[in-house]
């Protein structure tokens, strides 16, 4: 063989799925995964791109200042204060949503479609 000859490799679909499937279970890196296999990270990333798995690309976002990082900071908070809101508003729809059933239980409606429907035609 001489200096400039390349081996070409070619991998079956099946293959190529098994190595992507892996690659999401994150047991493994891409690195990782690529040494096992003697596989070139850039045909990994070749399949990543055929198959349309941009999230097992690589992507870091990088933050650098304090403002960043604080703004980071208070979108999280931000975030727990919405997601709690979200929970006491739930639970709140559902509460009400028990009462209608009792209330229309007790006076004799067979659904709450039916008292909601009885209690917006009275003034």
């Amino acid at each position: 063989m001489y200096k400039n000859d390349k081996v070409i490799r070619r991998y079956s679909e099946p293959f190529k799925l098994k190595i992507l499937a892996e690659l999401t279970t994150g047991k493994h890196t891409k690195s990782e995964l690529c040494k096992l296999y003697s596989i070139a990270p850039t045909t990994v990333n070749v399949w990543i791109k055929k198959y349309n798995r941009k999230d097992l690309m690589n992507t870091r976002v990088k933050v650098e200042t304090k403002d960043e990082i604080s703004r980071i900071k208070a979108l999280q908070k931000e975030i727990e204060q919405l997601k709690k809101l979200l929970l006491k508003k739930d639970l709140d729809a559902m509460i009400e949503e028990s009462y209608l059933e009792v209330a229309a239980e007790d006076l004799g409606y067979k659904s709450i479609a039916e008292l909601k429907k009885k209690l917006s035609i009275k003034p």
